[in-house]
């Protein structure tokens, strides 16, 4: 008969097999600079649906980056990272053909910062028994699978970084900058989009902060302070630092990868500067990538037709495109990457200086 501690050794043993068996192939993430979409994007633009739509949007993107006056916001939402799209971004940032970011919580910490710590996702499958991998702690983002033993660790790692920052009220934006930093002295995460962005003094604004792993680092941190000054983040800090960019910035781009919150924080930021009394354009150009549909009114299918209806976006250089974002990123992404009109045109805008001011 089995004693308890060969039992647990016994379980041990088996849970360690089934994470060899299922954490086992990683994810690679895309890289634009090995292909070049350009001769698809232009037979596309003599088709129809949404191949001619993704072909607009492509091209759209590219008079963006030759518009010098123009500050491109790349909105993110869903499990894009996760998915293979994370250097997509990094080369972005690096080229500085976006100046800023405006995320859900979960592609900047659970995926960004997760991998920056040395950890992976990996391929995985929809047909599988979501029980087993309960029981061996492993969970599913659809067909990907993470470790959530690892994702505590980069819960405890906001956490530790939380309590080393002076007690107060911080944007999203502000905390994500100690994380890059936080990365850049530990040197960890070089293919860090987080990482990157703080060295390039580019912003990253997480409106729902809470909703991710850094909610979870960020209870255990109030939770261990009780009734001692802790930090905390202040959302209306960060709607205030958006607007504050759209007001520095002569025209502004949307280039929008699914919908949800980013996507209506950072059109949102157009109303806020006319609350103020700033006389500034609606957004000039956007592109929004999605899947949702509009009729059921939800935001993340609202066409940019109606986000013109409330004082938000231009009536003129927009593009919708109903297609998954594994599939139209990389495509609009390489086109306009090969396209090298960034190289004469873009410069670090360095916002994060202008809002430490």
């Amino acid at each position: 008969m089995l004693t308890l501690s060969k039992k647990r050794k016994t379980f041990e043993l088996f849970a360690a097999h089934m994470d060899e068996r299922l954490l086992k192939d990683k994810v690679q993430h895309i890289d634009i600079k090995n292909f070049d979409t350009t001769p698809i994007i232009e037979q596309f633009e003599k088709t129809a649906f949404q191949a001619k739509n993704l072909a607009n949007a492509a091209k759209l993107y590219k008079k963006m980056l030759s518009d010098r006056d123009c500050s491109i916001i790349l909105c993110l939402a869903g499990s894009l990272f996760s998915a293979g799209l994370k250097k997509i971004v990094y080369d972005l940032v690096d080229n500085n053909m976006v100046d800023v970011i405006v995320s859900s919580g979960a592609i900047i910490v659970d995926q960004d910062f997760f991998e920056a710590l040395g950890f992976k996702h990996y391929q995985g499958t929809p047909l599988v028994d979501d029980e087993e991998l309960f029981r061996n702690r492993i969970d599913r983002i659809y067909d990907t699978f993470i470790d959530e033993d690892e994702l505590r660790v980069c819960d405890m790692t906001i956490a530790e970084i939380a309590d080393s920052l002076t007690p107060g009220a911080y944007s999203s934006r502000e905390f994500i900058q100690a994380m890059g930093e936080y990365l850049e002295k530990e040197g960890k995460g070089e293919d860090s989009v987080v990482r990157l962005a703080y060295k390039k003094n580019l912003p990253i604004f997480v409106p729902a902060f809470s909703d991710c792993s850094a909610g979870f680092g960020l209870v255990y941190h109030q939770w261990h302070r009780k009734n001692k000054p802790m930090v905390h983040i202040d959302s209306a800090k960060d709607f205030l630092e958006l607007t504050k960019i759209k007001i520095k910035s002569k025209d502004t781009g949307l280039f929008m990868v699914s919908g949800g919150v980013p996507k209506n924080f950072a059109q949102d930021v157009t109303i806020a500067a006319d609350i103020i009394g700033e006389n500034t354009p609606m957004h000039k150009y956007a592109i929004q990538i999605t899947v949702a549909d509009e009729r059921d009114g939800g935001l993340s299918g609202s066409t940019l037709k109606e986000a013109h209806s409330w004082g938000k976006v231009a009536d003129r250089n927009t593009q919708m495109v109903f297609s998954e974002a594994t599939i139209a990123l990389p495509l609009i992404a390489s086109y306009a990457y090969h396209s090298g009109n960034w190289k004469k045109t873009r410069e670090a805008k360095e916002f994060n200086l202008m809002l430490s001011d």
